[in-house]
């Protein structure tokens, strides 16, 4: 409206100038001739020229009309405080990496936290949306006053860089060795950063581009680094975001750097690949050099993480890996400034709580932004450096080497302690002190939803739950009372579930088929304690139908622990089949635990196995609600392909995980303890089930 009054506006001005230019006009014409004949003559030259001059006026003002649109769409505007499924909403990176407003301020002080003080200034910012966070994140200086951009800003160096607003200072920016007759060969678009301690600990370096691979490995061999920490995936959203600089097997040549691929192990949050990398001198010999790539997967698309837990592992590894002989560790996600500069924030305030015990968040993120200009892009990025030091201060370091377990289990028993120990009660209390997130289980709260729950206190999250499809002009049939849980190696590898009830036992199988299931485990009986614990959702014999799917039994075979069924899954409508194999475990009472563990040691490698067989596709286990037997059976899993595969265990935070992806996963002291006790059973018989995955 405001723009359609303008031109109007516009438009009369220039009309009223337009006829006061042609009454001018018009009166010279008459002193000079002295009379009318001219017009008289030709009656249309003055609608002739009013014409035009209009025709050129409205030209004139469409023009700028869309040079003003254009120009207002150029600015984006990004939503930072929505929900995605595995994390929270960031940036949008596109062509220019978006720098958020600054605060017009920027001169109030945040001083370090003592380590003590840290849970309760962390609540205090999170209070009100993450109001505090936001202000202290926007007092951050953008950058150094005295930083310089003049080798990035050199012709031959602009398409090197992926975006143009993110470039190195001329005075930090890592120095590649120039090639002979090459032009600006030793740019390339990474800066030297500083840990806690130690200077340039890091080199902080954009998602190589294509045409920068065989820089970006120069620049690896020349800084003699061991360890790349990659924080990014290829493509996220369909866009690119780095460029693949590996060989997935076999070897390639980048420049006069060979890389080869020695070994690679993928894990649920992260992926490790091992290089040798071989320089080809000049004299034709080549030095072999181990380098390692930790390549964190489950950094959400554009955001932050849902939970620490994972980062703080990936953290871990990579201390362990990189030697301490090695260059400058190498880290980088696609502009090399936001989910870098979070990492490097984590790791240097961890090592200043050993130091001095406190952090200075604030402090640190100012001192690199020296070194490389908006390092940490978003105020929740900011918020999640808190949250991952709270974190750790909290639960510290869980993880058991499994030579340590029987000491650690003789601790947690030994009552008469000294009160440094941790006694098994305590350590399983600060699991029950998590709060359960009701905020996020709108879904299954909903009224046409309720009757579907077996136990109104366990209900899926509303970011992992199992989605149904609709049926057609049927609402609210999308829902079942699951959630898709993270295995070891791979995201959402089982499905906890409730018993079904004799209403949703068609929504069961219709789950069943459309997530591929080839798995069921069943840790409960049918009844317990003359109570319906789960309705018989196969048949005795021959077959039975619920809705469009038939189930028939085609085989019952009882086994030590646990008897196994393979039951034959119909969709009616196409005649489809699939074989499914289904998992009893007996002997498991509602309120206490197994006798032994060598039972649950057992099925856990029979449902390995036939996943194996079957593809991988998602595990389907209950109990009766789906959470006490389920999430002891999903943590057991968990726990012994990791002691399998590391010879390593985190009975605490494999627990912890579980219980943010579904509340009350294993529920009692008891089913925690079984945890532990298992493995240990696990441990003594290793050499007999080492070959069980």
């Amino acid at each position: 409206m405001y723009l359609l009054c303008y031109i109007l506006a516009k438009f009369r001005q220039d009309t009223m100038v337009l006829v006061f230019f042609l009454a001018v006009s018009d009166a010279n014409s008459t002193v000079s001739d002295n009379n009318d004949n001219q017009l008289q003559s030709n009656p249309y030259i003055l609608p002739t020229l009013l014409g035009l001059f209009v025709l050129i006026l409205v030209l004139g003002l469409l023009t700028w009309c869309c040079l003003r649109l254009k120009n207002q769409k150029k600015a984006v505007i990004t939503a930072i405080d929505k929900k995605v499924p595995n994390g929270i909403l960031e940036e949008q990176e596109q062509q220019t990496v978006v720098l958020l407003p600054r605060s017009p301020s920027t001169s109030k002080t945040y001083f370090p936290i003592p380590v003590d003080n840290l849970e309760e200034e962390y609540r205090i910012r999170s209070a009100d949306d993450g109001k505090l966070f936001r202000e202290e994140y926007n007092s951050l200086p953008g950058g150094s006053t005295q930083g310089t951009y003049e080798e990035a800003n050199k012709e031959e160096n602009k398409e090197k860089n992926r975006y143009p607003n993110i470039l190195p200072y001329d005075n930090s920016r890592v120095t590649l060795t120039p090639i002979d007759e090459v032009s600006c060969s030793d740019y390339i678009n990474a800066s030297y950063i500083d840990g806690f301690k130690d200077k340039n600990k890091f080199i902080a370096a954009q998602g190589p581009k294509q045409d920068t691979l065989a820089d970006f490995w120069r620049m690896i061999w020349e800084q003699k680094s061991a360890t790349i920490v990659m924080l990014t995936n290829l493509k996220e959203r369909k866009e690119d975001k780095c460029y693949q600089y590996w060989p997935d097997q076999g070897c390639w040549t980048y420049g006069n750097v060979r890389v080869a691929v020695e070994d690679f192990t993928v894990l649920v949050d992260y992926t490790i690949r091992k290089f040798c990398v071989q320089y080809q001198a000049s004299d034709g010999t080549k030095t072999p050099r181990l380098v390692t790539q930790l390549h964190f997967t489950s950094w959400p698309d554009f955001g932050v993480p849902f939970s620490p837990i994972g980062m703080l592992k990936f953290l871990k590894k990579v201390k362990q890996v990189n030697p301490s002989y090695a260059g400058p560790i190498v880290v980088h996600c696609s502009a090399g400034v936001g989910r870098t500069g979070t990492f490097i924030v984590i790791d240097a305030m961890i090592d200043m709580t050993h130091a001095e015990q406190k952090v200075d968040v604030f402090g640190f993120v100012s001192r690199i932004r020296e070194q490389r200009s908006q390092l940490i892009q978003t105020d929740l990025q900011y918020s999640f450096i808190y949250q991952a030091l709270l974190e750790y201060f909290l639960y510290g370091d869980t993880e058991l080497d499994v030579s340590s377990l029987e000491g650690h289990l003789d601790k947690l028993h030994n009552t008469c302690a000294p009160l440094d120990r941790v006694g098994l009660e305590e350590e399983f209390k600060k699991l029950t002190n998590m709060r359960i997130m009701k905020e996020n289980m709108r879904m299954g709260n909903l009224p046409a939803n309720m009757k579907k729950n077996r136990v109104l206190q366990i209900i899926p999250y509303d970011f992992n739950r199992v989605i149904l499809s609709m049926k057609r002009g049927q609402e609210f049939t999308d829902y079942i009372n699951a959630s898709f849980i993270d295995g070891y190696r791979q995201k959402d590898y089982f499905i906890a579930t409730q018993g079904p009830l004799s209403s949703t036992v068609e929504d069961f199988w219709r789950m069943v088929w459309e997530w591929k299931c080839h798995s069921i485990v069943m840790l409960t009986e049918l009844q317990e304690r003359d109570q319906d614990k789960c309705f018989q959702y196969w048949p005795s014999e021959n077959s039975v139908t619920y809705g469009d799917f038939t189930v028939e039994m085609k085989g019952d075979t009882l086994c030590d622990t646990f008897s196994l069924k393979d039951l034959l899954l119909t969709y009616g409508p196409d005649k489809h089949t699939r074989l499914v194999r289904h998992f009893h475990f007996h002997g498991w009472p509602e309120i206490g635990i197994p006798a032994e563990g060598k039972g649950m040691i057992d099925i856990i490698a029979y449902v390995q196995k036939q996943q194996q067989q079957s593809g991988n596709h998602p595990i389907v286990v209950h109990c009766s609600a789906g959470a006490g037997r389920t999430g002891t059976f999903v943590a057991l899993s968990n726990i012994l392909e990791r002691v399998k595969a590391e010879g390593l265990l985190d009975v605490f935070q494999t627990v912890k995980s579980l219980r943010m992806q579904r509340p009350h996963m294993v529920q009692t002291v008891e089913q925690y303890d079984f945890c532990y006790r298992v493995v240990q059973d696990f441990v003594d018989i290793f050499s007999d089930y080492a070959n069980f995955k």
